[in-house]
């Protein structure tokens, strides 16, 4: 494997530093994609990212490919379901608030023709690129995190403080936060 100098933070093992290689700070503007990784946002809320990566083919089978359509539907029986798959992360609350963020996230698509459109008119459409030196510089909220976690959480979603709302604007690309030195820089 060649070697390639990355963010620090993604050196655990393979799956992290394939993760950071081709998906972590790639700019996402399809719905589906930009509602998985809410979900998956939403999960980690209190833990690692690590934990919900390892997670995250269990959560792809169990919440039917990220299907907001197919999710604003499920039932008691599905949320009891969920709770007992050893696979995700069990938090009744989490379940819960995927239900109510999907029945939110479609809401907003009716509102602006996509949650894209929404998400992206924060950032005038373009990617905002920090350019950190370190990981030390990298922050875990920013005034514009708060802004979106103030005007999410006015639109009735759920699990979407300003730490995470920052971590998914660095997954989807919304905010560039790869380290001066890392690899992906000269791309």
């Amino acid at each position: 494997m060649e070697s390639k100098t990355r963010c620090a933070w993604c050196e655990k093992d393979d799956l992290y530093r394939k993760y950071h290689d081709e998906e972590w700070g790639t700019p996402v503007y399809d719905d589906a994609k930009l509602f998985e990784f809410l979900i998956l946002e939403t999960f980690q809320a209190g833990l690692s990212w690590y934990t919900v990566l390892t997670k995250r083919e269990h959560f792809r089978v169990a919440f039917d490919n990220f299907d907001y359509k197919k999710i604003v539907h499920y039932s008691e029986e599905k949320i009891e379901e969920l709770l007992l798959n050893p696979g995700i992360i069990r938090n009744k609350l989490k379940v819960r608030a995927t239900i109510s963020n999907a029945i939110a996230f479609m809401k907003v698509q009716e509102e602006f023709g996509s949650f894209s459109k929404y998400i992206w008119a924060f950032t005038d459409e373009k990617p905002i690129d920090n350019n950190p030196k370190t990981l030390r510089e990298v922050p875990a909220t920013t005034p514009l995190s708060d802004a979106i976690s103030k005007d999410l959480k006015k639109r009735g979603f759920k699990f979407v403080g300003s730490t995470v709302v920052y971590a998914h604007m660095q997954a989807t690309g919304m905010v560039n936060d790869h380290i001066e030195s890392c690899w992906t820089r000269a791309q």
